[in-house]
């Protein structure tokens, strides 16, 4: 069992690649897209996913590549500071390990990690997937018929190996009432370095965070009853501009940026809900298994937990992988279910839908200066309750000992 095919080269997917080659399997990689993605928006990184990124020797190129927000602020159409708080109280409720960080630097950070030790294959996706008595065999858009022991879908929340696995999104998908778009520009003024600002109206907000290289991220959060969401950017677009065209503070010059921008996030905020991550010799990971949803905050880490977690568990299991996929869903599913039931109790706070729900998200944003009140109202959503299982890394145990003979793993 060392031939592994992964579909997704995003987070969850060079994670994986790259603690099974530290298991001695052979992993391939697969992508839709024709290259690495770029751009999109930020995430807040914290707790175990810190830890495998320590594990893998990325903690200083995080640290270089990543921002220290110091502040959350919200602000009226005058730009005027409503609330806000430190955002340092983060770091103090995990122990200094929590970094602001986008996305597509991180899968960037960790596909280095593997870059030119396993097969990658850009520009291609699967189409067919048939279980044989000996091996998965899928068939590839433009590369044949591949052959491989296990196949592992880590694609995201639209995932394609679930669907042609599994059965169709709408199985699986809960809508939590919201859409999010995200898109950067260059040039843009005012710059508020390490300041994340927040407007809003009822029902929809946004957040304008300053980038490195003269860059300025606008992210955008607006409920909605559950539609088919279009494709195309300039409809998108059309529907930004409906929705926030008469609103305040800094929305025209927003929606003119927008016009200009050349990659635009565009999605619905769900989440992805199994009853079995695996079939036979097909299993899924991250987004694609259970996806907690984007305003969540945690999805890069919990990526990268059920990618180690299920690479281990490969390890240990050998050429049992019924029983490895048994084991990594049986250590994952009661943290991942705690995990999306704070997703959904968050789901409404950045865009809450009355004027009474802004006036209360204020107040509670308020309390966070107070000391102690910060760890009363998310420390038990910002707490990881999992201890990472003791996992040998036969390849892992053997570089190291050739840079450190004394040293072990």
């Amino acid at each position: 069992m060392r031939r592994v095919l992964i579909s997704g080269v995003g987070v969850a997917g060079p994670t994986l690649a790259y603690w099974l080659r530290e298991a001695g399997f052979e992993p391939t990689l697969l992508e839709r897209a024709p290259a690495l993605r770029s751009g999109g928006y930020v995430i807040d990184f914290w707790g175990l996913g810190f830890t495998i990124a320590e594990r893998m020797g990325l903690l200083a190129e995080i640290n270089r590549d990543g921002y220290h927000v110091q502040e959350l602020r919200i602000v009226d159409e005058a730009g005027h500071r409503l609330a806000g708080f430190r955002a340092a109280v983060f770091a103090e409720l995990t122990g200094g390990r929590y970094i602001t960080l986008q996305r597509s630097r991180l899968s960037h950070l960790l596909y280095e990690r593997i870059d030119g030790d396993v097969e990658a294959i850009f520009g291609d996706e699967i189409t067919l997937v048939e279980e044989k008595l000996d091996c998965v065999e899928v068939q590839l858009k433009h590369g044949g018929k591949r052959r491989f022991d296990l196949l592992i879908g880590a694609d995201g929340l639209h995932s394609a190996v679930r669907k042609l696995v599994f059965g169709p999104e709408r199985k699986f998908e809960r809508y939590l009432g919201y859409v999010v778009a995200a898109f950067e520009t260059r040039g843009y003024r005012p710059r508020d370095e390490d300041v994340y600002l927040i407007h809003g109206q009822p029902g929809r907000m946004i957040g304008r965070f300053t980038l490195r290289d003269d860059r300025t991220l606008f992210l955008l959060v607006f409920a909605a009853d559950r539609t088919t969401l279009p494709e195309a950017p300039e409809a998108q677009k059309m529907i930004l501009g409906r929705i926030y065209g008469e609103d305040g503070w800094e929305c025209d010059r927003m929606l003119a940026e927008l016009e200009r921008a050349g990659e635009l996030y565009f999605d619905a905020v769900s989440q992805i809900r199994m009853p079995n991550w695996s079939r036979g010799r097909v299993a899924l990971i991250g987004d694609a298994a259970f996806c907690v949803s984007l305003l969540a905050g945690q999805g890069s880490a919990l990526a990268m937990i059920s990618a180690y977690v299920l690479a281990g568990e490969l390890a240990a299991a050998r050429d049992r992988y019924t029983e490895a996929f048994a084991h990594y869903e049986t250590l994952m599913r009661g943290y991942i279910e705690r995990k999306q039931r704070s997703a959904q109790r968050f789901a409404g706070a950045l865009a809450p839908r009355t004027p009474w729900g802004m006036i209360f998200r204020n107040l509670v944003v308020r309390s966070f200066s107070v000391p102690g009140l910060a760890r009363l109202a998310i420390g038990r959503d910002i707490a990881d309750k999992l201890e990472l299982p003791s996992y040998r890394w036969p390849e892992h145990q053997m570089r190291a000992q050739h840079r450190d003979p004394t040293n072990s793993i």
